[in-house]
């Protein structure tokens, strides 16, 4: 899988053709270099399938990548969709390794505050805003408002138009 994700590093910033998407530009270098390296692959497990003993860690590989084939090759098909699911697990490894701290949170009011900021944060990252210097802006910002005034253009996906202009 080497060769695949090297080819997916080289065509990411790929020009597309005239009137071709981003998204179907990947696709279509996806189904030029990278399926017949999955199909080759897939061409390796079945011919191996029936010679490896099933209950090794060789043969459970073997079955289970068969098993997930579908699923392993579907990015092929889409060029909008990533090959790993790297992003979603490095969003998501914030709340498994804050469990054990949220069993410690004293309050109902704790554990919501705690959940707003994780939202906030990684909404930020999803907005390509820096973090820290959304915080700031909103600290500097926030206190100069009046009690009840309308505070939609402090959000993170606001904050990253205003930033902009």
């Amino acid at each position: 899988m080497g060769m695949v994700c090297r080819f997916e590093r080289q065509v990411r910033d790929e020009k597309p053709d005239d009137n071709e998407t981003q998204a179907d530009c990947l696709r279509r270098l996806r189904q030029k270099h990278a399926v017949p390296v999955l199909d080759a692959l897939k061409e390796w497990l079945d011919r191996m399938a029936p010679k490896i003993v099933p209950d090794t860690k060789l043969g459970d590989a073997i079955s289970y990548t068969r098993n997930q084939w579908q699923y392993l090759t579907r990015y092929t098909e889409d060029g909008r969709m990533p090959i790993d699911n790297n992003l979603l697990e490095r969003d998501i490894r914030v709340f498994a390794t804050g469990r054990k701290s949220w069993l410690s949170c004293d309050t109902v009011d704790g554990a919501k505050a705690s959940a707003v900021i994780y939202s906030l944060m990684l909404t930020c990252r999803a907005c390509g805003v820096e973090p820290f210097a959304w915080l700031r802006h909103v600290f500097t910002e926030l206190p100069q408002r009046p009690d009840g005034a309308n505070i939609n253009d402090l959000l993170p996906f606001n904050f990253a138009k205003s930033t902009a202009a």
